[in-house]
Parts: structure tokens; sequence; C-alpha cells
């Protein structure tokens, strides 16, 4: 159907360039003086002739082109056509606006060439500003928008109203790292993140580039972050939403993510300790999960007992090491000698580090011994 509505619309193009300029080239070729070929009828015909037989030829290429511009559109996010297309509505204003006084000149030139010029640059001037300054946009009524809602339940006045005021949660933004991780699904199924969280695609992007790695340690943790957003959207009663912006000036996704959550005044959620200090700089609010499973760990204190296994040698020499349930090492002194076995301990001292909390012990028995 859109190869014979192509073909019409090339056919009525060349009958009207035939009715049009055909007379005139006529002339030119001294032409004028046979009277048939100089009837505008038949130059009509012959022009849409002409393009009748060029169909043959060109119809498929003016096909597959609408073609490729219909997928092209389709494939593009609502909100980048629709700020794209605003821009470009306010470029051809402009344009029509700056031709007013230039057709007013008398000279053709500024009055026929230059307005072509203009058109055609604040045109593509407007859609590139309009689709590229889309989240700038977004923000701006977003918050316009919390301010009429903010506005309008101050006016009520009523205690259930101010009640009903305060701000909603604000959006969790999730890196790569924290995905991965996993832990993040449990902390979502026990309530203890608010409000939406949400899916940057270019973290997405990233995900599924490791997931298609050909090292096999990196596949299957791509993989197992890929399971865990699947888990999180089917499973839990969360509210998951992917963001289909990008920021195409920036090449780093930490950089990114420090820009969206700037841009959505949202909470960056990571485990990565660089991240975590970058959004800290640039005021980004940011929740680091390392952060929340040391500060869930037991409080353990010096001069109190517990009971554990040791089951390797430490760095120095008598040493061994032990683990707790929840991943926290203890460091036995003199308990090289009872690697295997589950003794008595006697905290020493504790240890907060960076990479988590690490426990100094010596066994029970050496200081009953003692």
């Amino acid at each position: 159907m859109l190869k014979r509505v192509v073909q019409l619309l090339i056919i009525f193009a060349g009958g009207t360039i035939g009715y049009l300029y055909l007379p005139f080239l006529m002339k030119l070729m001294s032409l004028g003086d046979v009277t048939w070929l100089s009837n505008q009828v038949t130059t009509t015909i012959i022009g849409a002739a002409i393009a009748y037989f060029v169909t043959f030829w060109a119809v498929d290429y003016i096909v597959r082109f609408l073609k490729w511009i219909e997928e092209t559109l389709v494939n593009i996010p609502v909100a980048d056509l629709l700020f794209g297309s605003l821009g470009l509505i306010v470029g051809l204003i402009i344009a029509f606006l700056a031709t007013i006084p230039l057709a007013e000149t008398g000279i053709k030139f500024l009055s026929q060439v230059v307005p072509i010029f203009l058109t055609v640059v604040t045109g593509y001037l407007g859609f590139q500003v309009g689709l590229k300054r889309r989240d700038e946009f977004k923000s701006m009524l977003s918050l316009a928008d919390t301010k009429k809602d903010k506005e309008k339940k101050k006016e009520k006045g009523s205690d259930t109203e101010e009640f009903s005021s305060e701000e909603p949660p604000k959006t969790k933004i999730l890196d790569t790292s924290v995905i991965i991780d996993g832990r993040i699904a449990d902390i979502c199924q026990t309530h203890f993140l608010e409000g939406t969280i949400l899916i940057p695609q270019f973290v997405l992007e990233e995900l599924q580039h490791i997931a298609d790695s050909s090292d096999v340690l990196k596949r299957n943790r791509g993989r197992r972050g890929l399971d865990v957003l699947n888990r999180m959207q089917k499973e839990i009663p969360i509210n998951v939403e992917i963001y289909e912006g990008d920021f195409e000036d920036i090449q780093e996704v930490d950089s990114k993510l420090v820009k969206l959550g700037k841009l959505i005044n949202g909470i960056v959620v990571t485990n990565d300790f660089n991240l975590n200090k970058v959004c800290e700089f640039q005021n980004v609010q940011v929740l680091n999960i390392n952060d929340l499973a040391n500060a869930v760990k037991p409080v353990v204190l010096p001069g109190e007992e517990m009971t554990v296994q040791v089951i390797k040698d430490g760095k120095e020499q008598k040493q061994g090491v032990a683990y707790l349930d929840d991943g926290t090492m203890i460091v036995v002194e003199e308990g090289k000698d009872y690697i295997g076995q589950t003794i008595e301990v006697l905290v020493t001292s504790v240890l907060q580090t960076s990479a988590g909390r690490m426990i100094f012990a010596k066994p029970k028995l050496l200081e009953k011994a003692l």
C-alpha cells in the first residue's frame, strides 16, 4: 500500500512540474513554436509519464527510507520525541520572526535564500536543545507541580491536610554494583527502603554488557544482577521504574548516576566506596549497603566471651582465624594450634575499618592457664 501511495505522489509531482516548468524549458530549447508541445495539458501528461518511469527505479529506495524513519521514530522514547518536537516548533517560530524584516529589504538573496538557511539551522538547533535538555525541562515541570500541590494544601489549612502535606519518600537510584550484590532485593522485601526504585537505562546496558562478557566470573555476576532485577519487579511489592534518559556528554556510569541524583533530587544506592565518596563530595544523598550491613552487626565489647570455630591460620605467627555467621572475621591470638576445633574465646579488642569489623580475641583456656 505504501509503495502505491509513493508512486502516485511521484506521478502527481511529475505532472505538476510538467505543468509549471516544461513550457519554459520548451522555449529555452526553441521548441515553443511546436503547438502541441507548448500546451500545458500536454506538458502535464509528459511530466507525469516521465515520473511514472522514474518510479520503477526510485520507489523502492523511497519506501525503505520512509520505513527507516518510521522505525526510528517508533523507537524514540515519548519524552524525547515530545521535547524534541517542542524545540523544533520554537526554532521554526524564531526563524519565521527573523525572516519578516528580511523580506522587506527587497534584496532577493536576503528575502529568498537566507530564510531557507535560517529555517533549517534554527529548526535543527531547537530540536537538539529540546532533546538534550529534556531532563532539565522534566525536572522543572515536576518541581512546578510539587509547588502547586503544596500551595493548594496550605490554602485548605486543616490539620489532616497538613499531615498529608509531608513530602513523599525520595526516589532511590540503584547502581550496577548494588544490583550485582543482590542484597538490595532482600532489603526491599523487608520494606526498609521506601519510595520508587529507579533503574537507569545506562545501568541496565552496563549490566547487560557484563552478562555478555567472555569472562565466566563476570558473566555469572551480570546474570545474577539481571535475576535480582527480575525478582524485584515480579516478586517484591515495590514500585520499580526504568529511567530511559541518558547523558550523552558524560561517559562514566558513576558520573551519570551523580548527575541523575542531582537532577531528580534522588538518593543513590550503592556499595561502591569510591562512588559513595563522590556523591558525598557533590552533595548527592547516598545509601551504602555495606554501611547498613556493618550497622546491623551485633555489638561486641572487649571482655565478652564467645564460641567460635578456628578454620585457618592467620597472617601472623601462631594466629588463627574464625568467622561469625554474619561474616565478621575473628583473629584468635595463639589460635593456630586450635585449627578445626570449636573453642571459647575472650574478646580483647574490636577494630572498625572501611572494609568491615574485625575482632581480636584469645582462647579462654589460655587465659585460665595464665
